[in-house]
């Protein structure tokens, strides 16, 4: 994890990686309880045997619990030590390139887009890819929105 000690240090940083986060496994599991939280229980994701016969040969992640997975590699990708609070304010654009099969392990890196000065902080908009280990393509590219407050 990298770990800035002020939230104006980034602004130096515009257009350069500023963290990698830790991997994480999307099981079976994770797809069911996705399914149940949203009411999206497509084939694709949440029946192993049909979705043997289908396109991926195996279920696949929704696209939306992969975008899920954001707040989880922010964790882990980086920190600002005099901020006291970040929320999420939204998202420029977002695309899922690629299948995440069952089974899979994601990490994000994180390249700051712009740095902009707000009442008590910034707001930081940040390109987040999403790599599958063992896969040149990514599963996820996106375009995320965070305020920061010191």
């Amino acid at each position: 994890m990298k770990r800035f000690e002020r939230l104006a240090d980034l602004q130096a940083l515009v257009g350069q990686e500023i963290g990698l986060s830790d991997w994480i496994e999307v099981d079976q599991r994770r797809i069911d309880q996705f399914a149940e939280a949203t009411g999206d229980h497509q084939w694709i994701h949440v029946d192993p045997v049909r979705a043997a016969a289908g396109p991926f040969k195996t279920t696949i992640a929704h696209g939306f619990l992969t975008l899920s997975l954001l707040p989880e590699m922010f964790a882990s990708a980086f920190e600002v030590g005099d901020t006291r609070m970040g929320v999420n304010y939204g998202l420029n654009r977002v695309r899922f390139p690629s299948p995440v099969p069952v089974g899979s392990r994601l990490r994000g890196s994180f390249r700051l887009l712009a740095h902009e000065p707000l009442d008590g902080g910034a707001q930081l908009t940040i390109e987040v890819t999403m790599e599958r280990e063992g896969s040149a393509k990514p599963v996820c590219v996106a375009e995320s929105l965070t305020r920061r407050y010191l």
